[in-house]
C-alpha cells in the first residue's frame, strides 16, 4: 500500500514524503489468503520538496528516485529463470512507480512517467 503524507519540516520549505509499498511482501501471502497489515508490507520514503517539481533535472532526479525506491520493495526473484515470479517483481515495481506518481499529482512527473512506461 502506498501512503503520501507531509512530513514536518522546519523553515519554509515543506518537504513530503512517499512510501512506496510493495507486493512483495504479499506475494507469499496470496497463497494463503491471509491479510497482511499495512505495517508489514515493505515500503521506502523518498523526500521530497515541491521546488524538486519547479525544474525538469529535479522531476527526473525525484522519478529516479521512486524507480529506485520501487526495486528496492520489490527485489528481484530469487532466480533469474523463474520467469512467473519475474513478472511478479515487474508489476509490482510498475505498481508501486504508478501508485508513487498518482499520489505526487505533478503534470510534469507523470508526463515523464507515461514515457517511460510506454518505451518500457
Amino acid at each position: 500500500m502506498s501512503i503520501f503524507k507531509p512530513a514536518r519540516a522546519a523553515g519554509s520549505r515543506a518537504k513530503f514524503a512517499l512510501l512506496l509499498g510493495g507486493l512483495a511482501g504479499l506475494m507469499a501471502v496470496g497463497a494463503a489468503g491471509a491479510a497482511v497489515p499495512d505495517s508489514d508490507v515493505p515500503s521506502v520514503v523518498v523526500k521530497y520538496s515541491q521546488e524538486t517539481l519547479a525544474s525538469k533535472a529535479g522531476v527526473n532526479e525525484l522519478y529516479r528516485r521512486i524507480t529506485f525506491a520501487a526495486r528496492q520493495v520489490c527485489p528481484d526473484a530469487a532466480s533469474i529463470r523463474d520467469l512467473a515470479a519475474q513478472r511478479h517483481v515487474e508489476a509490482c515495481r510498475n505498481q508501486a512507480v504508478a501508485r508513487a506518481i498518482q499520489q505526487i499529482d505533478n503534470p510534469s512527473l507523470a508526463a515523464l512517467h507515461a514515457i517511460h512506461s510506454k518505451n518500457g
